[in-house]
């Protein structure tokens, strides 16, 4: 049990710490917003300084495909449309359990808003337990329950494309295909090629069924902590005619080189000073390394003040760059964060749906273990550890 007493004078020093930050914060976004106007007038140069010198600097930086001086404002959808989400949770595998398996649950939901359909809220369970499923990713170094992690994003992918396909062909309204958290997986891009030859296709070939029924596709990041497009702005800052970080700064300390005046400074709290209640900011394309393997489907994405925060809203090319459907997609989730008060009520469904608690793993594996002595397995129990654990006398 966690003794909060003593952790009350910890927690004042953290206060008295976030206090600090917060007036050093105030500082940067005062620079930061000088900065950003000077860029302004300095983006097409910038932006050719960037593809120059891309690959000798050392922060990832994002490319204006719209003037930094444009702000679009978003109108609520009020006619009739279709929301498609999923989300996913898991059950992770453990060597003290009665079995060494792992679960993937999908949630899944599609609301139609004044069509006369009724939604669909559902969940799609299943269970993992052969060699291939884990222990294969082993001989890439990647664990077991880092693979099923990175199994259960592609599920949601896949699912939200056949759930799309087949809701909209029901409701011939404008829709969108929604998705918890980014498009970008930077987390592929820590594992092998071969690895994700195994996990990339089907993302993307899901992303292909969407495409070819023009369904837009978005993901919502609530609480970003991305710096992508603030990156930008420490080129117009950079005193050197050629931005080389591995020339000119990478002997000097982080908080000493020409541009440390903008770190740490998330794009979030930036765009905040910026947009006001219903604006978005111009779009920009991520140029992260993953991106490479994407294809066609390259991803852009824009900050929202959805009102209650500011959300980065990721979409791949065939929708970003569609004027209407990229339109289509910011009115339906500024409706949605409308009525979910403050968070897409899809999103919230679609986890609500896909949660795992703890009376469902305990229910799991006791049908499990019914099943197994009816197979006429002995001995089926969990480990002493595990036994102990559940029946602590403290």
């Amino acid at each position: 049990m966690l003794d909060l007493q003593k952790l009350i004078g910890q927690m004042q020093g953290m206060s008295e710490q976030l206090q600090k930050e917060a007036v050093q914060l105030t500082i940067k976004l005062d620079c930061a917003e000088t900065i950003f106007l000077e860029a302004q007038i300095q983006q097409e140069s910038l932006t050719q300084k960037l593809d120059q010198f891309r690959d000798r600097l050392a922060f990832n930086c994002a490319i204006p495909i719209e003037p930094l001086t444009q702000k679009q404002a978003i109108v609520p959808i009020a006619t009739a449309h279709s929301i498609l989400a999923t989300d996913g949770s898991q059950i992770a595998p453990s060597r003290h359990e009665i079995a060494y398996c792992y679960l993937i649950n999908i949630g899944r939901v599609a609301i139609h808003y004044h069509s006369g359909l009724y939604p669909l809220l559902d969940n799609i369970p299943e269970v993992f337990y052969k060699a291939e499923d884990l222990y294969k990713a082993r001989q890439w170094g990647i664990q077991t329950e880092q693979w099923m992690t990175l199994r259960r994003t592609v599920s949601e992918v896949v699912a939200l494309a056949d759930l799309a396909i087949a809701q909209t062909n029901k409701s011939q309204v404008p829709a969108l295909a929604f998705t918890d958290g980014a498009l970008i997986h930077w987390e592929f891009d820590d594992i092998p090629a071969e690895a994700r030859s195994h996990l990339l296709p089907d993302m993307l070939a899901a992303w292909d069924k969407l495409r070819s029924q023009q369904i837009p596709l978005a993901g919502y990041i609530s609480a970003p902590r991305a710096a992508e497009s603030t990156n930008f702005l420490r080129l117009q800052i950079c005193p050197f005619e050629q931005p080389d970080c591995a020339t000119h700064c990478a002997s000097k300390p982080l908080d000493s080189t020409p541009c440390s005046q903008l770190q740490p400074l998330r794009d979030s709290a930036f765009w905040n000073r910026i947009l006001k209640v219903g604006e978005c900011s111009p779009l920009w394309r991520s140029q992260a390394r993953i991106l490479q393997e994407y294809g066609e489907h390259q991803v852009y994405f824009c900050y929202f003040h959805v009102g209650t925060e500011i959300a980065r809203v990721e979409m791949p090319a065939w929708t970003a760059l569609d004027i209407e459907l990229r339109s289509q997609a910011l009115s339906i989730i500024l409706a949605q964060v409308q009525k979910g008060y403050g968070y897409p009520v899809a999103l919230a469904e679609a986890h609500n749906q896909a949660v795992v608690t703890g009376s469902d793993r305990r229910r799991f594996f006791a049908i499990l273990e019914q099943q197994m002595i009816k197979s006429g397995l002995r001995n089926v129990t969990t480990s002493y550890k595990e036994s102990r654990k559940r029946s602590s006398i403290a």
